[in-house]
């Protein structure tokens, strides 16, 4: 006769890291500082569709590039939204792992639409974080949230609609009057596809990986 133990299950929860908050903090601090550094850092960091593969670390920096002051404050703001989120959300390193993943494929993806000859600002990626907070939410399931499912129903149904409002497939770039630029609508529809996929990747590696295990008989 032998008996088998299992071994704990370990949990999304009990991994739970800073990463997310230092995410933000580093896409907050990065865009101010290449603010700050003028059109020169600007235009070596900035992805462009025709040279993106001689200047491949332009697939990371090109979100911290900004057209204008309001482009910056506004991103700026959507990122601390993002820093506050996680106080209430605390998005677990599954979760994290998944934004940090999403973060060079906004660009990657974008010459699929040739109209589109270069891309900045981190509204893709913060599309993409609203993505993967969403299936966060949806797939809690140690309901760390109070009614997470319903928020991240929310949260996925208003994400949605504004995918659709904005059609960013059929209309890659539009110009804003508000904004007074053009705005590359198909970096949202990539951001938020992006975030989707790899969170659904990352939570299927996650419990292959975490899931009760039997030694051997």
């Amino acid at each position: 006769m032998c008996c088998a133990q299992r071994w704990p299950r370990i949990r999304p929860e009990a991994v739970r890291s800073k990463l997310w908050l230092s995410l933000c903090f580093l896409h907050a601090v990065a865009s101010m500082l290449v603010w700050w550094g003028g059109p020169p850092v600007a235009q070596v960091l900035t992805w462009r569709a025709d040279t993106w593969w001689q200047h491949p670390w332009t697939l990371w920096t090109t979100p911290w590039v900004h057209i204008n002051t309001p482009h910056l404050i506004g991103n700026q703001m959507a990122v601390g939204a993002l820093a506050a989120m996680a106080w209430l959300v605390r998005p677990n390193a599954v979760a994290s792992v998944a934004w940090l993943l999403a973060w060079p494929t906004v660009a990657l993806v974008l010459p699929l639409w040739p109209h589109i000859g270069y891309a900045v600002g981190l509204s893709g990626l913060i599309h993409a974080a609203v993505a993967v907070v969403a299936v966060h939410l949806l797939l809690d399931q140690d309901r760390f949230v109070p009614s997470s499912r319903r928020w991240g129903g929310l949260l996925a149904a208003g994400l949605l609609a504004k995918l659709l409002l904005e059609q960013g497939w059929h209309w890659p770039v539009v110009w804003s009057n508000s904004a007074d630029m053009s705005v590359v609508q198909a970096a949202h529809l990539t951001g938020a596809v992006a975030g989707v996929l790899f969170s659904l990747l990352m939570l299927l590696v996650w419990r292959s990986v975490a899931a009760p295990a039997l030694p051997k008989i």
